[in-house]
């Protein structure tokens, strides 16, 4: 079972996301709430899976929730930003204080429950339009020589949201060895998440398919 927090300031916008959240056999909803500090309270207390946390709130911005939360490193909790907006002003500060995926409140349907299965999984989770609203916003060049040949293909299939097993069995490689190699890039990189991670891939347009299309982050 999943469990869930919300954190959302209008009451019947939160109300549906619960009816919708506990419909499923899956997942649960554990706690609810419309302010920020109140958030990390009650996260710290029930210590739930995914907090799906809104931007806008009335005390704190739901972005520094997210870095508090993050900051709380015996606090395992993965976190999906559910907002209105989808530029890359929000974006952009939202991965880089941690969060785990961005949902667009319009779309906040089966697509959400996706995305929360999806992040408690230990991966992330971008929109395809907020995807390619980042790599417009990013410089488009390559990672520098901090990186081997071998480093940069694991970074980009692990960006792509491949499993240790699932590069291995791709390269011939080891899961253990495949993790090695991971770590070691977000070393050298001095990235600490997978967001960072799937944020960096972005920035240096290594998300991008061969014929030149983007394929999904559910890294």
């Amino acid at each position: 079972m999943i469990r869930v927090f919300i954190t959302e300031d209008h009451v019947v916008v939160r109300a549906g996301l619960r009816l919708l959240i506990d419909n499923e056999p899956d997942l649960c909803v554990v706690g609810e709430t419309g302010r920020g500090l109140e958030t990390l309270a009650c996260v710290l207390e029930l210590k739930p899976d995914v907090v799906l946390m809104d931007i806008s709130l009335p005390d704190i911005n739901g972005v520094e929730v997210v870095r508090l939360l993050k900051q709380q490193h015996d606090l395992h909790v993965r976190v999906l930003m559910l907002t209105m907006y989808s530029e890359a002003e929000y974006l952009r500060p939202a991965l880089d204080a941690g969060a785990d995926g961005y949902v667009v409140k319009a779309v906040a349907d089966d697509e959400l429950l996706e995305a929360i299965r999806v992040v408690s999984r230990g991966r992330s989770y971008l929109r395809p339009e907020a995807v390619s609203v980042l790599i417009d916003d990013s410089p488009a060049h390559m990672p520098d020589a901090l990186l081997s040949e071998r480093e940069i293909e694991i970074l980009k299939l692990v960006a792509h949201g491949h499993t240790n097993s699932e590069i291995g069995t791709q390269l011939f490689l080891s899961p253990k060895t495949v993790d090695t190699y991971r770590r070691r890039v977000m070393q050298k990189l001095s990235l600490e998440t997978r967001a960072d991670l799937v944020d960096y891939a972005l920035k240096h347009n290594l998300l991008k398919s061969p014929r030149g299309g983007t394929h999904d982050a559910h890294a």
